[in-house]
């Protein structure tokens, strides 16, 4: 008899939707194990930027990805052995990785190591195609959103709270291009699919969210 699959829920959504802080407790709370592919292609944008590479050279971009060593350990990521924790939160580097998870070369790269994530007990994978590329057999999926000005407020905070100074108006118009590249992509674009469960955070606190889908998942475990 063959085992049973290890259980994945997939979260996705846009830029600065809380859709990682959410994913994060849901993991925690049910002991799993988590994944910020967003983080992984923030990787191959710090390499590039290590490496001094195009972000127009996607042949390059692939052959980095497949060759660099990741870790996360001690809470924080290593790029080939180096702490690249503080260059992953930049927002040069999100903008970055954006334009790099366009690349269908890069995405076939990173899909064979984003699926080796998924081990036992179980896996909370966040980014924006886990439940319709990577995980499409996830038990659970959900789109998370929220109203762009809500999320500009999220993306300012966090911004100011890392003492980087920003105009509000900057925000929001770097979110809106961001959603549009996201949308528009060739391979796996951002949109909520007819099977993921949708959540618009606007007026939740994060709390809220993570008690949702926790919710969402008593029901599909349900025997």
């Amino acid at each position: 008899m063959s085992e049973a699959p290890v259980p994945v829920i997939a979260i996705d959504g846009p830029s600065a939707s809380g859709k990682g802080t959410v994913a994060e407790r849901v993991a925690r709370e049910l002991g799993w194990h988590y994944l910020d592919s967003g983080a992984l292609y923030r990787l191959v944008a710090v390499a590039a930027a290590r490496a001094g590479l195009s972000l127009d050279d996607e042949g390059r971009l692939a052959e980095t990805c497949a060759a660099m060593t990741i870790e996360f350990r001690d809470g924080k990521a290593w790029l080939d052995g180096i702490d690249a924790s503080e260059d992953l939160r930049s927002e040069a580097t999100g903008i970055a990785a954006s334009k790099v998870a366009a690349y269908p070369r890069v995405r076939t790269v990173l899909l064979t190591r984003q699926r080796g994530f998924r081990r036992l007990p179980g896996l909370v994978a966040d980014g924006r195609d886990m439940g319709s590329v990577v995980f499409p057999e996830a038990r659970l999926k959900v789109f998370l959103t929220a109203a762009l000005p809500v999320r500009a407020e999220r993306r300012h905070k966090q911004l100011m709270e890392k003492g980087m100074y920003a105009k509000m108006p900057d925000v929001v118009e770097d979110l809106r291009r961001r959603d549009e590249r996201d949308a528009t992509r060739p391979v796996a674009p951002l949109r909520h699919y007819s099977d993921a469960l949708f959540l618009d955070t606007s007026g939740m606190t994060a709390d809220a969210a993570v008690a949702t889908i926790l919710g969402w998942w008593r029901e599909r475990s349900e025997p």
